[in-house]
């Protein structure tokens, strides 16, 4: 899926994306700290120093994938008209990289972000190429992953590189 196509969930959602912005860093620095939220809610910092903190790291995050993924797609991820999330996505002869995709909570489990990494499983495998994506070895995300037919191929500390060919289980459709 790119800018501009669209899909309707299960439950009847109008979902789309839209190239980010400069005016969206704020609602993308909300997504990231929502998924920062189970984290920092284990420390004993007041709202201040979590809200600086996420800050903190959202920009180095955001600085990091704009200076080492050039040519990547930004888009925010847009349910019945509102922001809901953003989608991140390199592109490279070979793979396709799923640099990133997150939705606010109140969006997670309402058959969004299923058919968007389908859609990129589709692009994967029209093109021959592998879609693959860093997880954290905690992330819930990760049985959604291994269910699509994504394999683990790499470990770099808290994180797994996991990788999704056509050639194997796990169908685009």
């Amino acid at each position: 899926m790119t800018t501009g196509q669209g899909f309707r969930t299960a439950d009847g959602a109008a979902v789309s994306l839209r190239s980010v912005t400069p005016g969206d860093m704020e609602f993308l620095e909300r997504v990231y700290g929502s998924t920062r939220a189970e984290e920092l809610a284990l420390t004993e910092w007041d709202d201040a120093t979590k809200s600086a903190f996420i800050a903190q790291q959202f920009r180095a995050q955001h600085e990091h994938y704009t200076s080492n993924y050039v040519g990547a797609t930004y888009d925010v991820v847009v349910v019945d008209g509102e922001d809901a999330g953003r989608l991140y996505v390199a592109r490279w002869p070979d793979e396709i990289r799923m640099m990133d995709i997150a939705l606010l909570p109140e969006y997670r489990g309402r058959g969004v972000g299923t058919p968007l990494i389908r859609a990129l499983m589709r692009e994967a495998a029209d093109g021959g190429m592998k879609l693959s994506i860093h997880v954290e070895q905690n992330n819930r995300a990760l049985g959604l992953y291994r269910r699509l037919g994504f394999e683990p191929v790499h470990e770099h500390g808290v994180y797994v590189l996991l990788e999704w060919r056509s050639d194997r289980e796990g169908s685009a459709g």
